[in-house]
């Protein structure tokens, strides 16, 4: 079926259109679930496991059983994804992470939770999300590339085998699918008892399932063609930086997964605030200065190509492929967020 579709529609249609389809279904839970790193490690901060938190580890456990299991089972490689294949960078994972975790504090949100409030009606996310999009660009190609590639080149660690938690430990995918269900049936059962509406529970699953979703569709459409096609999945700062790059730059924007995502998120999530009526205008004020988010929005797109990702591209796409640089820059990025609200005790709130 996807070999007819591609000979009928062609590779680029048919990957704009899953990134068009999958980003939707993440924009839609996403901004029902409330899923946001931020909310979740300000609760763990205040020494507790609410409803954010477990919506968080839902979406995780969701990413990884499938992912892993999808992988088990024999129906995708992912063993050409960049997050594996590729050179990682530990000290850019660590110093990104941190960079990252703890912008995300002073801006009120990840990049993810930023794109998804854009499309809410919220201003403030709007010119925050600009900024990091501006900032990842001249981190990625500009003039803050070479202190990025500074900092990357401290601790390096090979492609294959050296990226791989997998097979570091010894751990198969199907004992890792196996562990994250297990975990994943339990925070259900505990969202359930903690009250939560059993339609944000739900909706945390579809964002995990998007994230998995990703994994399985670019892999596969690599699988059949005869084009070097990239195995992605979810991630943001990113293709947001080539989308906002290519608008500016170019007629026409090549179509891919990447391209199709950003939109797809966006039109998500503004269908489900309209239709759940909590679509509405914020403007910066007293309680939300621009300057605060401005520092968060310059400290986030740094730290997110340094780190190889955002909080969702890194710590959860990477995180479900067990790749290791993914998974230290998932803990930096939570380490980061957590010793912010120290400096500043009013950002955790």
């Amino acid at each position: 079926m996807l070999e007819t579709l591609i000979d009928r529609l062609g590779e680029p249609v048919v990957l704009f259109g899953s990134g068009l389809l999958i980003g939707a279904v993440f924009g839609a839970a996403a901004q029902h679930s409330r899923f946001c790193l931020r909310g979740a490690t300000l609760e763990v901060g205040a020494f507790a496991i609410g409803p954010r938190m477990l919506v968080w580890i839902i979406v995780f456990a969701t990413a990884v059983s499938v992912t892993q299991g999808a992988v088990a089972l024999g129906l995708i490689d992912v063993s050409a994804a960049r997050q594996l294949a590729a050179t990682g960078s530990l000290s850019g994972a660590i110093i990104g992470g941190l960079m990252f975790g703890a912008g995300m504090i002073l801006a009120r949100g990840c990049v993810s939770r930023l794109l998804v409030l854009s499309a809410t009606g919220n201003l403030r996310a709007i010119m925050t999300g600009l900024v990091v999009t501006l900032v990842a660009q001249a981190s990625l190609r500009g003039v803050l590339s070479p202190a990025r590639e500074a900092l990357a080149r401290l601790w390096m660690v090979e492609g294959g085998v050296g990226r791989s938690l997998g097979e570091r430990f010894g751990i198969g995918s199907g004992a890792a699918a196996a562990v994250a269900a297990i975990v994943l049936v339990a925070a259900v059962v505990a969202a359930f008892r903690r009250a939560p509406a059993p339609s944000h529970v739900l909706a945390a699953i579809f964002v995990g399932l998007a994230v998995a979703a990703g994994w399985i569709v670019t892999s596969s459409v690599a699988a059949v063609s005869l084009e070097i096609v990239p195995v992605s999945s979810i991630t943001f700062t990113g293709p947001s930086a080539d989308t906002l790059m290519g608008l500016v730059n170019e007629r026409y924007l090549p179509l891919s997964f990447a391209v199709g995502l950003v939109p797809g998120v966006f039109a998500g999530s503004l269908a489900m605030s309209l239709a759940t009526r909590e679509f509405g205008i914020a403007r910066f004020g007293p309680d939300a200065p621009m300057d605060r988010y401005l520092i968060g929005a310059v400290l986030m797109g740094f730290g997110s190509m340094l780190a190889g990702g955002c909080a969702v591209g890194a710590a959860v796409s990477g995180g479900a492929l067990l790749s290791l640089t993914a998974w230290v820059a998932g803990a930096s990025m939570w380490i980061g967020a957590l010793l912010m609200p120290l400096f500043i005790p009013s950002l955790a709130k």
